[in-house]
């Protein structure tokens, strides 16, 4: 009888409670109910949890970047929106289009997306009656907006004008990519020894296709490691192009929408980590020649120590001993067997096969130590001779690419500039040739002329390799005119397609220039790009199974944009003496590129020795690992 008196009360019912976690008292609604979504009973239970933690340092962990967004769609989650003691649920949408614009922040500390932020997990759609998280947000920056809007002043591109690590470089990139969806996006064409990624971004009207007739370029920055404010400036230029595109910048519109632009900012991040390390440790006023001395040597090279300017293949000295072959040319040298049995960097790796992909046809590396524009041959015609004038065929056109740069620097052309003398004179042009100035093998512009049809020079920004921070706007204005200008001058020249009788493109035809013993050869589609100095140029467009076909052309001096040239070639046999130009004696074949999977075999075991002594966590792992219960290993990336 007594159980009939004795039952068990009811549970209560959840009701709608004030919100009391500090990190969300700005949403805009006030109250909220327990359990939340994630299953948490309590609001201390949910202040206990990795989730409201990560919320309470993400602007710290992304420097302020994606905050307040991230903090408050994961507080919609935690304390989510209660009216009429029924939980809402926030809207997809809106989850969707944060992580569309803020995931390139977690993916730069190296952070995967956090699982409590799974759109189609915890979010709804608007047809099941969602709230948009945001919402008080959206009205503050819709106020800020009017406010900027009534400004008098023109809208401006703004930069920041510090170092970033390697982390924020990759995610200053992927955001700028993400900010400029129609004409950026990034890619990675390899790993550095330890891992880190060699992102390139790249600017086109259609980014990620080659089109037909256009040209590409690309620039590198921080080949060395402790040569800093090329990287840097390419930081800033990338940012420039994205911003300055969306103001309506009809230069920069210009440019973008008929070139296609590749930028590495770092092609040694592992040697400017520790640069960066070692110059910060040194940042002592009363030890200015310890600087100096850290600042010419450490990171200079990779962490295997390997002279990235010092690994790619010699085809320099290769050209110097064919260059009497009747039929010799001085372009698309096949790498030498041999060059793989030797310690090739990954890091270089990477490069060679990245310009081996894509058709460049101008490019620039950006060192520092001096203030001149280097050109290529870098080796010395002569063994024995270190500073010995040694001209490509094409000396005319690298004059005219380095002084398109050197004239438009702000100071490096100029009578009065001063150099720094670091290997004796170089003039005072602004220009060298880079035998003329030292001798060395196995240089990066040397490959590209000899081994592809890219032209490249080298730009020496400046005698300090790691100049102060404050010293970086100086470095951003005196190069910015030179750095578009340069862009601008890979439409100088010529263009064109060559076609059979049918219309279809001759990919790998040739392209000659009467008096340049260095042809070229057209794309995929058979179309082709020649850079060439004014006057008047007999032009030759060959291929394997038809016939020669000529032209003779004139570039007027003010001729700023490439002349069309077209060439259809007729099916026609092959005869002996027009094959032997095509396949000189011993010289192996273009297309052999590391043969014996020498790299492949040395890098695995490289990679793996690396994997076993890098197994420590990422550097804001500390945040979490001392939390209440267990470790948050859902942030940790897979890759």
């Amino acid at each position: 009888m007594l159980s009939r008196f004795c039952k068990e009360p009811e549970p209560e019912k959840p009701k709608c409670v004030d919100i009391m976690m500090n990190y969300c008292d700005d949403m805009s609604y006030t109250h909220t109910m327990f359990p939340n979504i994630l299953g948490h009973r309590t609001r201390e239970e949910a202040e206990l949890g990795p989730e409201y933690l990560l919320l309470s340092v993400v602007h710290n962990l992304l420097n302020g970047e994606c905050t307040p967004d991230i903090r408050m769609l994961g507080c919609s989650v935690l304390v989510p929106r209660c009216e009429k003691e029924k939980v809402l649920k926030p809207c997809r949408s809106t989850c969707e289009a944060v992580r569309k614009s803020c995931r390139h922040a977690f993916e730069g500390i190296e952070m995967a997306w956090p699982y409590f932020l799974d759109c189609d997990r915890f979010f709804v759609s608007d047809q099941e009656g969602c709230y948009d998280p945001l919402e008080g947000l959206r009205v503050t920056q819709e106020e800020d907006q009017a406010s900027i809007d009534n400004s008098p002043e023109e809208p401006h591109t703004v930069i920041q004008f510090s170092y970033q690590s390697n982390t924020q470089m990759n995610s200053i990139l992927k955001k700028t990519a993400a900010q400029c969806p129609e004409i950026a996006t990034t890619y990675s064409i390899g790993r550095s020894v330890e891992g880190k990624d060699l992102l390139v971004i790249e600017f086109s009207n259609n980014p990620g296709v080659h089109e037909l007739l256009e040209p590409e370029m690309k620039y590198i920055g921080n080949m060395h490691g402790n040569e800093v404010l090329g990287r840097q400036l390419l930081i800033y230029l990338t940012q420039y192009l994205c911003s300055e595109y969306l103001l309506g910048n009809q230069r920069i519109q210009s440019l973008i929408n008929t070139t296609r632009i590749h930028i590495l900012p770092s092609m040694n991040p592992d040697g400017y980590e520790l640069a960066a390390a070692e110059v910060q440790g040194t940042n002592d006023p009363e030890n200015e020649e310890a600087q100096n001395y850290y600042s010419w040597t450490l990171g200079r090279g990779n962490a295997q120590n390997i002279d990235l300017n010092r690994n790619f293949p010699d085809l320099t000295a290769v050209a110097y001993g064919r260059r009497r072959h009747r039929h010799f040319r001085s372009d698309h040298i096949p790498i030498p067997d041999a060059y793989w049995f030797d310690k090739v960097a990954p890091e270089t790796y990477a490069v060679m096969k990245w310009i081996r992909s894509i058709p460049f046809v101008l490019s620039a590396n950006f060192h520092g130590g001096e203030l001149v524009v280097s050109y290529p041959y870098d080796l010395s015609k002569h063994p024995l001779e270190e500073k010995m004038f040694s001209p490509t065929p094409d000396e005319q056109v690298f004059k005219q690419i380095a002084r398109t740069y050197a004239d438009a620097h702000a100071t490096m052309s100029g009578n009065n500039s001063e150099r720094c003398g670091s290997f004796g004179s170089i003039g005072q042009d602004g220009i060298i040739n880079g035998a003329k100035w030292y001798s060395f093998a196995g240089g990066m512009q040397d490959f590209n002329y000899l081994h592809t049809n890219c032209l490249e020079v080298t730009v020496e920004l400046g005698c300090d390799k790691f100049p102060a921070e404050e010293e970086l706007y100086t470095g951003w204005q005196d190069n910015k005119e030179a750095l578009l200008t340069f862009m601008e001058s890979v439409h100088r020249g010529i263009k064109g397609i060559v076609k059979d009788a049918d219309g279809n493109g001759i990919k790998g035809a040739r392209i000659s220039v009467r008096g340049i013993r260095h042809d070229i050869t057209t794309a995929e589609n058979g179309d082709y790009w020649r850079m060439l100095t004014a006057g008047i140029h007999i032009l030759t467009a060959s291929a394997p199974g038809y016939t020669r076909a000529m032209k003779k052309i004139h570039l007027p001096a003010r001729m700023q944009k490439a002349g069309r040239v077209d060439f259809v070639l007729q099916k026609a046999v092959v005869e002996p003496d027009i094959e032997e130009d095509y396949n000189i004696p011993s010289m192996g074949t273009y297309e052999r590129f590391d043969p014996y999977n020498q790299f492949e075999r040395y890098s695995i075991r490289e990679q793996n020795q690396n994997r076993e002594e890098r197994q420590e966590k990422p550097w804001w792992w500390s945040y979490f690992s001392r939390a209440h219960g267990s470790a948050p290993t859902w942030l940790l990336r897979i890759d």
